[in-house]
């Protein structure tokens, strides 16, 4: 497929970016995980992969055993991954957690804490200085109540600074017992109708966005000391922290373009989690952040601001009936580290100010436009679901647009239209050069880069690009988004 996409620079400047990106499957990603409320999780250590072909020794949190399940797809969870699963719960659950400590003899003890519960652990497991810990080939076991519902992380609790480097770290899903009433019905790949109980945190999608970084120095330094001490006891491990050189950033604990390949991909054994999301027009697409890494990471998303829903699993609401959401609008997002966001996002082509889907004056009768009280397309099934009815019918420009808009304001892609793929109403005639969708039933769809606003960051061991990109696909309503692909 062929896609165009911009970059915003540090230098408050934004350069246009032409990039060709071959996917022979178009990958998606929703927020697989594996079910509960009952976890039996170990902590190990292998090698996971970068783009420019390093493999990483690093440590992270698997299954022991089979799982009670996955959701919202069937997938695969090892002994170690990075990120670690992602455990799904619902609201009022007693939640089990039971850890083995499988890594090396030199890492000594690790644990796991998880901020936002009450947490207790029956006895089991040493003593710790934030958390119960298990020594080398032990176990312990936590539990708590998932008294809320909302976006949470864990990570391990012993030598944190070290061992959440190395990768030990995950999220936690709770979601609401009783979804509003006024949700539309859940999608096949959502894990609710709704973030929380309240009727304002409806969605149609989601998705989930770890973002972290390694400085694969600390990496190696740790894998010699382990590889010197095969046999106890060993001296606790020790790494220069600072000065602190991340050359590895991570969505989902990839970087970009593997972020974008199939979840579960067997290329990516210990890194099972993409980052690629995909939308139809006027649909509300949940995004769940977490800042897993050491540093801030700026979390830009092209193609409309994002609303704010909670921090921390805490909705924000008016101080003046403490019932409306009051968070702000967003069009970066700072992922402070430990903490967790849930916002809304849309999209519409509202303000483009021609048909997103290059309906022509044939097509009045054939796809029509009923503007709901919004001004948006309201007929449900209709192929252009979500439409900004103000615009339809009028024409692509003959004129390029004013790059400032395309180029740097909040609408770009590298296609002018959506174009209607099932239908076949549009084949190649009168279609600029360089559109997808000459070929229906081709998926085509506006494209648009998500990516760190650090310029650094969106690069793998300091070659562009890579590390924290990713695209966004606006699919037309008729194509059919199969998250396990």
């Amino acid at each position: 497929m062929h896609y165009a996409t911009t970059m915003c620079r540090a230098a408050q400047t934004c350069a246009a970016v032409a990039t060709v990106i071959l996917l022979p499957i178009a990958a998606r990603a929703a927020v697989p995980g594996i079910t509960g409320p009952t976890f039996n999780l170990v902590a190990s250590a292998d090698y996971v992969s970068q783009p420019d072909g390093a493999a990483i020794f690093a440590f992270g949190y698997g299954c022991d055993g089979a799982p009670a399940g996955f959701a919202p797809f069937d997938g695969n969870c090892p002994q170690m991954q990075l990120p670690g699963p992602t455990l799904i719960v619902t609201e009022g659950d007693t939640v089990t957690v039971k850890l083995r400590n499988n890594l090396p003899i030199a890492a000594g003890n690790t644990s796991i804490v998880f901020p936002g519960f009450q947490v207790t652990t029956g006895g089991t497991g040493v003593s710790g200085l934030l958390a119960r810990e298990a020594a080398g080939g032990n176990t312990v076991t936590y539990t708590f109540t998932a008294v809320k519902a909302g976006t949470y992380a864990y990570h391990s609790g012993t030598q944190a600074d070290l061992q959440i480097e190395m990768g030990l770290y995950g999220a936690i899903v709770v979601r609401p017992a009783t979804p509003p009433t006024n949700c539309r019905p859940k999608g096949p790949y959502s894990l609710s109708s709704s973030a929380y109980g309240h009727p304002s945190t409806c969605y149609d999608r989601e998705y989930m966005f770890q973002l972290s970084e390694m400085d694969s120095r600390i990496h190696d330094a740790v894998l010699a000391q382990v590889q010197a001490c095969l046999a106890a006891p060993c001296p606790q491990l020790v790494a220069k922290i600072e000065p602190y050189r991340p050359n590895y950033y991570l969505l989902n604990g990839r970087s970009m373009p593997d972020d974008m390949d199939i979840p579960y991909s067997p290329s990516y054994v210990h890194q099972p989690y993409n980052a690629n999301p995909h939308m139809h027009p006027g649909e509300l697409v949940l995004m769940r952040m977490i800042g897993q890494g050491r540093w801030q990471h700026p979390f830009h998303f092209h193609g409309n601001h994002a609303r704010v829903l909670a921090r921390d699993a805490n909705l924000l609401l008016s101080a003046a009936d403490n019932s409306s959401l009051a968070g702000p609008l967003l069009f970066t997002t700072p992922t402070v580290s430990g903490q967790t966001q849930d916002q809304i996002f849309s999209w519409t082509g509202k303000g483009l100010n021609w048909d997103v889907y290059n309906h022509r004056a044939s097509d009045a009768v054939q796809v029509p436009c009923h503007p709901d009280r919004n001004g948006f397309n309201d007929l449900a099934g209709s192929a252009n679901f979500g439409e900004w009815c103000a615009d339809h019918l009028k024409p692509i420009p003959v004129a390029p647009p004013d790059p400032t808009i395309v180029a740097i304001g909040q609408w770009y892609a590298g296609t002018p239209y959506l174009g209607l793929q099932n239908t076949g109403t549009f084949n190649n005639t009168n279609e600029p050069p360089g559109t997808l969708n000459q070929n229906p039933p081709a998926e085509s769809g506006y494209a648009y880069m998500w990516h760190s606003h650090n310029e650094r960051e969106i690069t793998t061991n300091d070659v562009f690009p890579g590390g924290m990109m990713a695209m966004l696909l606006i699919d037309p309503a008729s194509w059919f988004i199969d998250e396990t692909l």
